[in-house]
C-alpha cells in the first residue's frame, strides 16, 4: 500500500499546484486573491465551508480522542455542529450585510480601527498554532505512508500546500476543497461501512459503549468544550471567512445551516470509528501511532488509499484556509496594506513558521489545536458577538470593549501555558482548569458595560 499511496499522493499533490498556477491571473486582485471575489453560491460554501471544519482535529484527533476517553469525545464536532447552527441563526446575515473581508476588518467596522489591530495580532499569533497542529497531523499520515518517520517528506509536503496557497489564494483554495471534501466523505463512510458491516455484532458491542459523560469526560469539560469549541465555530476567523466570500447573506445562512447539519452525521461516524478502534486494537497494536493512521492499515488495500487521501485532503483544507486568513488578516489589519504581493509573502513567512514549530516538536493535535483556541476564544467570541448585535443600534466605548479582549485573551494564554505554575504557587485546580472559560466570562461581562444602553435624550 504505501507504494501505491505515495504514487496516487503525489498525482495528487500535482494537481492541487496546477490549481494554484492556472489562479495565478486571476487572483490578481485584492478581492479575488483574498475573498474569492465575494460571489460564491451555496454548494461552494457548504463544500469549502466543511472542507475548513473538517481538518486533522476532526478526524486522526478525534479518533484518538475516542480511544482514550470513550464516546464522550464526540463533544468537540457535536458543540462544533451547535456553533455552526446558532451561527445561522444569528449572525450568518448579519454579518454578511456589514461587507467586512476579515474578522479584524468586521471589529474595526463595528468597534474601531484599534479593535481591528488587537484582533489580528491575537488571531496571527494564535493561528500560526493551529497551522502547526495541521502539519503534526501530516506527519503522522507520512510516517504511515513511507513506514518510517520521515520529516523531510513532511516538509516537502508543507511546501506544496503553501505554495499552491501564496500563488492562488483562495480562489485556488475554493476550487480544492470541493475535491478533498469528496475525498474525506468518502473515505470516512468507506471505512466506517467496512468496520462494522464485515463483524457480527460489531454495531450493537460499540453501542453498548455510548455515553455522554464518563471519570474522563466530566461536567466541567462539557462547559469549556460547548464554549472554547463551540465558540470557535460559532465566530472562529476560518468559519467566518466563508461567510465573507458569500454572494450574500442567504447563501451565508443557508451554507452554515447545512453544514453544522452534516456536521453532526459525520461526528457520529468518526466517533464510532474510533469506538471500534478501541474495542479491538490494543494499546500495543497502536505502538504510539495515531488511531486512525492504524485503522487504515488494516483496511482492505483500495479502502485504506481512499481514507489516506481523505486524512490528508482533511489536513490540507484545513491548513491552506489557516494560513491564506492568517496572511490575509496580518497584511490587511494589521500592515494596512490591501496588497497581493504582500499577502503572497505572509503566506510564505505563516507557513514557513507553523512548518519550523511542527518540525520542532510533536503531540496530541487536540491539545494543540485546544491551546490555540483557548487563547483566541476567551478574548474574541462574546466582545465581538456582542460588537455584532449592537451594531447601528447603540454606542460602544472602545477602551472598555478592548479592555474585555485583552483579559479575556490573558486568561486563555495563563491556560495555555502557566497552568502548571499557578497550580505550583497554590491557584485552586478548579480554577486551573477552567481558565479559558472564566476569561470568557469576564470578556463577556468588561463587553456588555462598554455598551452605551441608553440613548441619549435629546434636547
Amino acid at each position: 500500500m504505501n507504494v501505491a499511496f505515495l504514487i496516487v499522493m503525489g498525482i495528487y499533490l500535482a494537481a492541487m499546484m496546477v490549481v494554484g498556477i492556472l489562479d495565478v491571473r486571476r487572483a490578481g486582485s485584492f478581492e479575488e486573491y483574498a475573498v474569492a471575489g465575494k460571489r460564491q453560491g451555496t454548494l461552494t460554501v457548504c463544500m469549502t465551508l466543511l472542507a475548513t471544519m473538517l481538518g486533522a482535529s476532526t478526524t486522526i484527533g478525534i479518533t484518538d480522542t475516542v480511544y482514550d476517553i470513550g464516546f464522550p469525545g464526540i463533544w468537540w464536532l457535536l458543540f462544533g455542529a451547535v456553533g455552526l447552527l446558532l451561527q445561522a441563526v444569528f449572525l450568518s446575515e448579519r454579518v454578511r450585510a456589514i461587507g467586512a473581508d476579515t474578522l479584524p476588518h468586521l471589529a474595526g467596522i463595528t468597534v474601531g480601527k484599534a479593535a481591528s489591530v488587537l484582533l489580528a495580532v491575537l488571531i496571527s499569533i494564535s493561528w500560526i498554532g493551529v497551522v502547526a497542529g495541521q502539519l503534526v497531523a501530516m506527519h503522522s499520515l507520512v510516517t504511515f505512508a513511507t513506514g518510517s518517520s520521515s520529516k523531510v517528506l513532511m516538509v516537502i509536503l508543507s511546501v506544496v500546500v503553501i505554495l499552491y496557497t501564496t500563488l492562488g489564494g483562495q480562489l485556488s483554495v475554493v476550487k480544492t476543497d470541493k475535491l478533498q471534501l469528496i475525498l474525506i466523505l468518502l473515505g470516512v463512510i468507506l471505512c466506517f461501512a467496512y468496520l462494522y458491516g464485515s463483524t457480527d455484532g460489531a454495531l450493537s458491542d460499540a453501542a453498548s459503549r455510548v455515553e455522554l459523560l464518563n471519570e474522563s469526560y466530566g461536567v466541567g469539560n462539557l462547559f469549556t468544550q460547548f464554549f472554547v469549541i463551540g465558540g470557535v465555530f460559532f465566530l472562529g476567523p476560518d468559519i467566518m471567512s466563508r461567510n465573507f466570500l458569500s454572494k450574500d447573506g442567504k447563501t451565508a445562512k443557508r451554507g452554515a445551516w447545512i453544514s453544522g447539519t452534516v456536521l453532526i452525521v459525520f461526528a457520529f461516524l468518526i466517533t464510532m470509528i474510533g469506538i471500534w478502534a478501541k474495542l479491538n486494537l490494543s494499546p500495543e497494536e497502536l505502538a504510539g501511532q495515531k488511531t486512525l493512521m492504524v485503522v487504515a492499515g488494516i483496511l482492505p488495500k483500495w479502502i485504506g488509499i481512499i481514507l489516506s487521501l481523505g486524512l490528508l485532503s482533511a489536513i490540507l483544507s484545513s491548513t491552506d484556509t489557516c494560513i491564506i486568513n492568517a496572511a490575509t488578516i496580518f497584511t490587511r489589519d494589521i500592515l494596512g496594506k490591501k496588497n497581493v504581493t504582500w499577502i503572497r509573502g505572509a503566506v510564505l513567512v505563516i507557513g514557513g513558521l507553523a512548518t519550523v514549530i511542527a518540525v520542532c516538536g510533536s503531540g496530541n493535535i487536540i491539545n494543540i489545536l485546544t491551546g490555540a483556541y483557548s487563547i483566541y476564544a476567551p478574548g474574541v467570541i462574546f466582545p465581538m458577538l456582542i460588537a455584532i448585535l449592537v451594531y447601528k443600534k447603540r454606542e460602544v466605548r472602545k477602551g472598555i470593549w478592548l479592555t474585555a479582549v485583552a483579559l479575556g485573551g490573558c486568561f486563555g494564554l495563563a491556560a495555555t501555558f502557566l497552568s502548571d505554575w499557578l497550580g505550583s504557587i497554590g491557584v485552586p485546580e478548579g480554577v486551573v482548569s477552567h481558565l479559558s472559560l472564566i476569561g470568557m466570562g469576564v470578556s463577556l461581562v468588561i463587553a456588555l458595560s462598554s455598551v452605551r444602553w441608553k440613548k441619549p435624550e435629546r434636547e
